[in-house]
């Protein structure tokens, strides 16, 4: 591997969408003095780490996929995960992205230095100075689990069989004829539950809060509309559009007392009827707060996965996890072989936030510990110079590809960069008072939907309610605001002055 430089212009942090799309626009305005650090071993981030049975995207190909790298040999309408992956693989060859990737090096920590205005990161591959650094980690990164006796925060604990969590899939285990406890009822237990349930004698669901169901409009690519899009990409782009077009319709569905959402409950309770016939299951999975509030999940075989006779679904909760089973809100001991947590992921509490040192000397995870995880325009925190942050607080989606997001925050981090230049300074900081009126405008949005009203408990919110996750209305809005950088609500900073020639030696 070729070693790392001592210094860089940028720095990038990731090799997902995020990540490697920041480094094709570096390429792009000519900047070649970058690097992409990688952790792990390959390249495509929650796509190379999420490797559980099913797992695939909720979102259409067309739309979850770069706006200047289309693919035409889709084979499904949803991706599987394989897919995907390679995909991001492809993009990583044809961009020529490879020489600036150093995999299986870790960010450990990062202090912004404000006298010489730089980054000064210690990686696993040894230390590096960067003018400018860009977080591509997201915020599905790190598995959370149950917070409960018998497991611990890394998901090690009591219990004496294998455990393990849906990002970090053990496929050494077979699960052929065992006893199996599932823990969540999400957006990745919804795609492997249906597999498991084929493969063990019995599967224990522990569903906390039961999730909106639509029927899955999934369905294979055919040979002739993939030679179309090879033969005229103008084709494959229209295709886009559509998608995006229906996409940002169903916002609508996220408003209070939207119509589109009444029908989309109605669409709902019929999959549910048809699906779960047992009045008494049917009960248990019928939710009891306004669809949208949590995240609305796509399928067609979940429901009657759990409808099987081999499957029982608790709706108690978990109290604890034994060496031999799981213990519900009832005290009943659940005796299983297998238990997999479909418990989601720190969101925001990522380790790049713990390990980043301001200009103030607090990390970016102390900062929000007190005011909440935002940014100004889900991008810069003020405190944290020359810092970007892809896919920040707020730029999450509950109706469309957060594709569309990344690539309107690269657009906005490279004229950030560009603006540096033209002003000859070394250094942008966010201003407080900026950041405070954006995240204002953004709560009173976010207020008006039912992300904020729907009666729900989710991971959308912090424990204060303060939801920090989502953007509250279309993409087209936010794309908007991101083409021109506002420098007005920065501090722009000049390099330091050099010394007199007659104090150098002085000094």
């Amino acid at each position: 591997m070729t070693p790392l430089p001592e210094h860089v212009r940028v720095c990038v942090v990731g090799t997902g969408f995020s990540g490697l799309g920041m480094a094709v626009q570096l390429k792009k305005d000519g900047i070649e003095d970058f690097v992409v650090l990688e952790r792990a071993d390959a390249v495509g981030g929650t796509w190379r780490d999420n490797t559980y049975p099913g797992c695939a995207c909720d979102v259409p190909s067309h739309l979850y996929s770069f706006s200047f790298a289309p693919n035409p040999e889709w084979s499904h309408v949803f991706s599987r995960q394989p897919e995907i992956r390679d995909y991001l693989e492809r993009v990583t060859d044809e961009q020529g992205l490879r020489p600036k990737i150093r995999l299986s090096t870790a960010l450990e920590s990062g202090r912004w230095d404000d006298d010489a205005l730089v980054w000064r990161l210690q990686t696993s591959a040894g230390p590096l100075t960067a003018d400018v650094l860009v977080s591509g980690c997201g915020g599905l990164v790190e598995p959370h689990y149950p917070e409960v006796p018998g497991v611990q925060a890394d998901g090690t604990g009591a219990f004496a069989g294998p455990a393990f969590h849906s990002a970090r899939w053990d496929h050494d285990v077979d699960l052929t004829g065992k006893r199996v406890a599932v823990v969540g009822t999400g957006a990745s237990a919804i795609q492997f539950v249906p597999l498991v349930q084929q493969q063990a004698a019995s599967v224990v669901v522990f569903q906390r809060t039961p999730p909106w169901v639509l029927p899955r409009m999934d369905r294979d690519i055919t040979d002739g509309e993939r030679s179309v899009f090879r033969r005229l990409p103008v084709a494959q782009k229209a295709r886009r559009g559509l998608v995006y077009a229906a996409r940002e319709l169903q916002l609508l569905g996220f408003t209070k007392g939207g119509r589109f959402r009444q029908l989309a409950e109605r669409e709902a309770h019929k999959l549910l009827d048809e699906q779960v016939p047992d009045p008494v299951l049917r009960a248990k999975l019928t939710p009891d707060y306004a669809l949208g509030c949590k995240r609305v999940l796509l399928s067609n075989d979940y429901l009657p996965a759990l409808a099987s006779p081999n499957v029982e679904v608790v709706t108690t909760g978990v109290t604890e996890v034994r060496p031999d089973g799981v213990v519900d809100g009832d005290g009943r001991l659940h005796e299983v072989d297998v238990v997999i947590y479909g418990t989601g992921f720190k969101v925001m509490d990522i380790p790049v936030g713990h390990a980043l040192t301001g200009r103030e000397g607090r990390t970016l995870a102390e900062t929000w510990s007190q005011s909440g995880a935002e940014a100004h325009r889900g991008t810069t925190v003020a405190g944290f110079p020359n810092l970007f942050l892809l896919l920040g607080p707020n730029t999450a989606l509950g109706h469309s590809s957060v594709v569309l997001m990344i690539e309107s925050q690269i657009r906005y981090v490279a004229s950030a960069i560009r603006t540096l230049s033209s002003y000859g300074a070394r250094a942008l900081e966010v201003r407080q008072a900026a950041q405070d009126r954006y995240n204002r405008e953004l709560a009173a949005q976010l207020d008006t939907t039912v992300w904020n009203n729907g009666g729900c408990r989710a991971w959308y919110r912090d424990d204060k309610g303060k939801n920090f996750t989502l953007w509250p209305t279309h993409t087209y809005t936010f794309d908007r605001q991101m083409r021109r950088f506002d420098a007005e609500a920065y501090e722009l900073r000049a390099a330091p002055a050099p010394a007199p020639e007659h104090l150098v030696g002085a000094r």
